[in-house]
């Protein structure tokens, strides 16, 4: 029975009026799905986004929206099974769909926390330290993020149909801006299935989430400043894209991941024999069979030292003939079909291209001995690796991608004959070098760094962990310059940026203080006759301060200290030496001394709502402490971030002075303090 797929728009789902779209199973070539989008108000889904959605996004803090997140991924890993059982009519095996489903809830579980232990749990960000500009503090300046105020706009590929829907989702969320997903078509089952799960996870608001199955129809002039279109495919659609009237009239943002002629490089100390050649070439089979070559990160180009170019041809093919093609639920299969029958004639026709200039030496263009009773009706090819022995006279092959399986294998002359021709593709997403030799693997990453969005560093040291040449992680930035599109994605706190604008305010410290919700440095500050350490982390107000007594640190003290803990630096234990250094007008206290008597000043030693005191931040110590000289300290409440039920974070700033009110040292201070 035929499903029909149904779009989301405004929290109801809705079918398509008229001209629904078939769409085949990759292994059977059997229609599996009915899909479109006629009779969408697309306008009215970006009013929605963003008069609905938007607002209630915006009203909860980083860490609700990282909760939010962090449900939506354990909706999916709960329900994961009814994806891959979807996944198979995609082509995918197994494997390929658990880097699909899984790998793309493990995006979101990534984002989640991220968020909850880099982000304040606020609704606003802070971007780098306050920067003074009037003389006497009362003028400063802070730059902040905040939330854009439209929609964003995801287009997707049908390669990954859950990770590439998920892994824009997860910093768009984070940043509080709702959004409209399109998937691809091809795939389009597999992501309104997960698109489903989330929304029955009932953890979203209002707007946050609407789905396009078919043509986006005019959503596109509908869009403003404060929206945000993110997309991944072909150049040739986003540059269309990008030059649309609207979005360049409205300066909207757009985040392009395109395809790219991504390489290989083997180091020149990688000679048969070593671990880094053997790596290299299970990476490069692996690359090439993994979803069948349909990864926008897969390996395209592969350069070896021409010494070894026979060699390395040889192992690629003995490995490449153990690859079993055919319908992924038989067993022993390992590597299934493409996407579609549409996709199975460019990868072909393009492959014909790369034949006019290249050798193919293993596989065959035009036909595959696939398994399964429906093979013949599937989008089967074969494992096609390409040779040519002269890179700098061919073309196409730095020029025309093959989304499948397909890769070309060429020689370089020395180390920077390989930087250029991995340069030669105009900008990849991803490059990988194997190399045992740190200043080699240096050397490459100077010429080449700037032609690629991640360079992949791969040697003996490394494998076991290493994630491999084409997995975009979300901590890092996925994108990658020139023909990969010049954006980027996901990059940890870096991708919830893009949803975001950062302002620079200017103002006094007590108005940008309230904004910001952060003590800063020129800020009124409230002191009370209850110690701090008494207070619970509720009763805590930002810029409450404890200024303390005073300590003389006399030599003594300072002797002591150096014989108890072994730190007899010649600063402190020798009143010549320490008076020829520069810094010192003679003998000093140690830095971790007066951290020490600081400590001592202003801790409340009884059992209370301070829990522990995990590590200090930005400690830097201004002007040396000669004996006999006098420190106070001044405690203030910075700001604060409840990590669950039980207790929150606080920070502290310490400014610690001498009896001429000058700074010797200053840092934050972290505590964790009960609720």
């Amino acid at each position: 029975m035929t499903t029909t797929l149904l779009n989301y728009a405004a929290d109801q789902w809705v079918a398509a009026t008229g001209g629904a779209v078939p769409l085949r199973s990759a292994i059977t070539g059997e229609v599996v799905a009915e899909t479109g989008s006629q009779g969408l108000d697309f306008g009215a889904m970006l009013d929605h986004a963003r008069t609905v959605g938007g607002p209630a996004l915006r009203a909860m803090t980083f860490h609700a929206r990282a909760r939010m997140i962090k449900a939506l991924a354990e909706a999916i890993m709960a329900r994961k099974e009814e994806l891959y059982a979807l996944s198979w009519a995609t082509g995918a095996t197994r494997s390929d769909s658990w880097i699909d489903i899984e790998g793309g809830a493990g995006t979101l579980f990534v984002t989640s926390s991220k968020g909850r232990r880099e982000l304040p749990d606020d609704v606003i960000l802070i971007d780098g330290d306050v920067e003074p500009i009037g003389k006497r503090g009362t003028f400063v300046g802070q730059h902040v993020y905040t939330s854009l105020q439209g929609a964003a706009v995801h287009i997707n590929a049908f390669n990954f149909p859950v990770w590439g829907m998920l892994e824009k989702l997860g910093p768009a969320l984070l940043a509080g801006v709702p959004a409209i997903v399109k998937p691809a078509s091809a795939s389009g089952y597999v992501a309104e299935a997960a698109f489903r799960i989330m929304i029955e996870a009932g953890v979203l608001p209002a707007g946050a989430l609407q789905l396009i199955m078919g043509s986006t129809g005019d959503l596109l002039d509908h869009l403003t400043c404060q929206d945000v279109v993110s997309f991944t495919g072909s150049a040739d659609t986003a540059q269309k894209l990008q030059s649309h009237p609207v979005i360049a009239r409205e300066a909207v943002r757009f985040v392009a991941e395109r395809d790219s002629l991504n390489a290989t490089v083997l180091g020149p100390d990688a000679a048969p024999g070593t671990p880094e050649f053997d790596l290299f070439v299970k990476e490069v089979v692996r690359e090439m069979t993994t979803k069948a070559g349909q990864k926008c990160t897969a390996i395209r180009r592969a350069f070896v030292p021409a010494a070894t170019l026979d060699a390395v041809e040889a192992a690629l093919s003995e490995k490449l003939a153990e690859i079993v093609v055919g319908d992924p639920q038989i067993e022993g299969v390992t590597m299934g079909a493409l996407a579609s029958l549409a996709q199975l004639q460019d990868v072909r026709a393009k492959a014909r291209e790369l034949a006019s200039e290249a050798r193919l030496v293993f596989g065959d263009i035009e036909s595959v001995d696939a398994k399964g009773d429906d093979a013949g009706q599937g989008a089967f090819i074969s494992p096609l690796l390409f040779r040519s022995d002269d890179p700098w006279s061919a073309k196409l092959i730095h020029d025309v991608e093959p989304f499948g399986p397909v890769s070309t294998l060429m020689p370089y002359k020395d180390l920077d004959d390989a930087i250029a021709l991995a340069n030669r593709g105009k900008g990849s997403l991803a490059l990988s070098f194997f190399t045992y030799d740190p200043a080699v693997a240096r050397q490459f990453v100077l010429g080449a760094g700037a032609y690629h969005g991640r360079v992949v560093l791969i040697d003996r040291d490394c494998a076991r962990e290493s994630t491999g040449h084409g997995s975009p992680l979300p901590m890092l930035i996925h994108g990658g310059p020139g023909r990969a599109g010049g954006g980027e994605e996901m990059g940890g706190i870096r991708g919830v940026k893009h949803y975001m604008q950062r302002s620079a305010l200017q103002g006094s410290p007590r108005t940008i203080a309230a904004i910001v919700n952060r003590w800063l440095p020129g800020a009124p500050q409230q002191t009370g006759a209850v110690h701090p350490f008494r207070l619970r982390f509720g009763e805590l107000d930002i810029g409450y301060t404890l200024n303390t007594a005073s300590r003389t640190v006399t030599l003594e003290d300072i002797e002591h200290f150096a014989e108890f803990t072994g730190d007899t630096f010649y600063a402190h234990m020798d009143e010549e030496a320490a008076a020829a250094n520069p810094f010192f007008p003679g003998r000093v206290a140690h830095g971790y001394l007066i951290l020490s008597f600081a400590a001592g000043l202003f801790v409340d030693p009884a059992p209370g709502p301070v829990l522990a005191n995990y590590g200090l931040d930005n400690l830097r110590f201004l002007k040396p402490l000669s004996p006999g000289e006098a420190i106070k300290v001044a405690l203030t409440v910075k700001s604060k971030a409840q990590r669950n039920p039980e207790y929150g974070e606080v920070r502290w700033a310490v400014l610690v002075t001498d009896a001429q009110d000058e700074t010797v040292a200053t840092y934050d201070l972290l505590t964790m303090n009960a609720v």
